[in-house]
């Protein structure tokens, strides 16, 4: 299922003396069964590009194009039920989207307000538990009662129940510990592989991009920038200063020996080929 954007421009506040443009003139292709990281500084248009995915956003001009599904400038499609079982969106802190007495109650909200009875909602959130790491002794419990990443565990449960075939991501891991985001990075890389989704991820930490993701689009002043494979990306070191976010401390390792006088041409992505291309130097 892949996602295009055509002429994407998105003004908030449209027409008054408070107008905003967002995205200015936005084309984009995203492919099918990757993990593309969505990354630009605060306020450049990385949120606002996403929520188009499900139509929360509809263009000021242009559309965006989800499967079959096009979403055509100032109006939402008819299909939109549709679409949001195809588009799952993460927010950033997503616990605190939770509000029913239980977690089962919370999880199986969603099957149900797309047509699924209760006992079939409640199949499906039995199913979706183990993938999240939870059991379902989780059940009754009240999700107000849990920790900061068992909530979060839920918030993204009540998401994947549905099965959508792209999900969206935004800061995912933002206040976790490192642990927790490990654990949660890994259940996302989970979901691509194996079940052969699309994934996007709205992310400052560069990490993350480097360990977990395919795909790169830089987003910079509501324009693509950069839409690369992970592997170029990391090769700019102009781009990577000017996003002014610290890059993955194998990148910033080899640029101190770089600037030490050291010989390095193209930047290795992982520790052993680092090594191994140090020791010919010794």
């Amino acid at each position: 299922m892949p996602i295009t954007y055509e002429k994407v421009t998105y003004e908030y506040n449209q027409g008054t003396v408070f107008s905003y443009l967002a995205l200015d003139q936005v084309d984009l292709q995203l492919q099918e069964g990757t993990i593309s990281a969505i990354i630009g500084k605060t306020g450049s248009g990385k949120s606002t590009l996403v929520q188009h995915l499900n139509a929360l956003l509809v263009p000021s001009k242009g559309s965006v194009i989800v499967d079959t599904i096009r979403i055509e400038e100032q109006k939402k499609p008819k299909n939109w039920k549709e679409l949001r079982k195809k588009v799952g969106i993460v927010f950033q802190f997503p616990e605190y989207q939770l509000f029913e007495e239980t977690i089962e109650k919370d999880i199986i909200f969603g099957p149900k307000n797309f047509g699924c009875s209760e006992e079939e909602a409640k199949q499906k959130c039995k199913a979706i538990l183990p993938f999240v790491g939870l059991d379902e002794s989780y059940l009754e419990k009240s999700p107000f009662e849990l920790s900061g990443g068992q909530k979060r565990k839920v918030a993204i449960a009540g998401i994947l129940v549905m099965n959508p075939d792209i999900l969206v991501l935004d800061e995912p891991t933002a206040g976790l510990d490192p642990q927790s985001a490990k654990d949660m990075m890994d259940l996302f890389v989970r979901y691509n592989k194996e079940y052969h989704k699309t994934v996007i991820i709205v992310t400052h930490d560069m990490e993350h991009v480097l360990n977990y993701c395919d795909h790169v689009v830089v987003i910079d002043k509501g324009k693509v920038a950069m839409d690369c494979s992970k592997e170029e990306f990391f090769q700019d070191d102009a781009i990577l200063e000017s996003l002014e976010i610290n890059p993955p401390a194998i990148i910033e390792l080899q640029k101190r020996l770089k600037q030490k006088g050291w010989k390095i041409d193209n930047y290795e992505l992982c520790f052993e080929k680092v090594i191994q291309k140090l020791s010919k130097e010794v």
